[in-house]
């Protein structure tokens, strides 16, 4: 059964359900001080790409970027 097709849609408040579809997507090409070094440009342009995000890109603002940032580390760490 694909149970895919019941996922709920992931906003930018979705900061752990986002930091989850980094890691999947990136594993361990980042790490802790990479994830903060990351430009927001790039990091928006990649949350916009994970599965089942429904944000728009002109809804997302710095606060949210600094929390997605803050998941990811905790997500890379707890796979450490």
């Amino acid at each position: 059964m694909n149970d895919d097709k019941f996922a709920l849609p992931i906003h930018w408040n979705d900061y752990e359900d986002i930091a989850m579809g980094l890691y999947e997507k990136f594993g361990d090409d980042f790490n802790e001080s990479k994830i903060y070094r990351i430009r927001f440009t790039d990091l928006t342009d990649w949350v916009l790409t994970i599965p089942h995000f429904s944000g728009k890109r002109e809804e997302v603002n710095e606060g949210h970027l600094e929390q997605i940032q803050s998941a990811w580390v905790y997500e890379w760490r707890d796979n450490q």
